[in-house]
């Protein structure tokens, strides 16, 4: 089993920048591709970014793409969201997510997920 804790949430004005992190529990943490999603009140949780196994390949909702970075640290059991140029409808509670078996933006093909994070973004 994999434990996952987000944090770096906060609140924020538009055009600003915020990290997250989400560390994880176990060993074989270099095993999983992690991924990043966000609910929006009154929304579907949508898939925000990606990382695979040892940090070569990187995937990106259309929506961040070129504003959001992710990174993972696998010495750390550590990945990252670096936010840009954040925008009002970035506002979402943020949650990280682990799979196995290759990259997928499909909520239901991720196992784990930590307890998410809230961003809120101001106009």
């Amino acid at each position: 089993q994999v434990q996952l804790v987000e944090s770096g949430g906060g609140l924020v004005q538009a055009g600003a920048s915020l990290g997250l992190s989400c560390a994880a529990s176990g060993r074989t943490f270099s095993s999983y591709v992690m991924g990043w999603f966000r609910q929006a009140p009154g929304k579907e949780r949508e898939f925000v970014a990606a990382i695979s196994e040892i940090g070569g390949s990187t995937y990106y909702a259309h929506s961040v793409k070129g504003r959001f970075t992710i990174s993972r640290d696998n010495a750390k059991n550590t990945i990252y969201l670096q936010m840009n140029s954040l925008k009002p409808e970035d506002t979402a509670v943020y949650y990280c997510a682990t799979k196995l078996g290759g990259y997928s933006d499909a909520r239901l093909a991720y196992r784990y997920w930590g307890q998410g994070t809230q961003v809120t973004v101001s106009s």
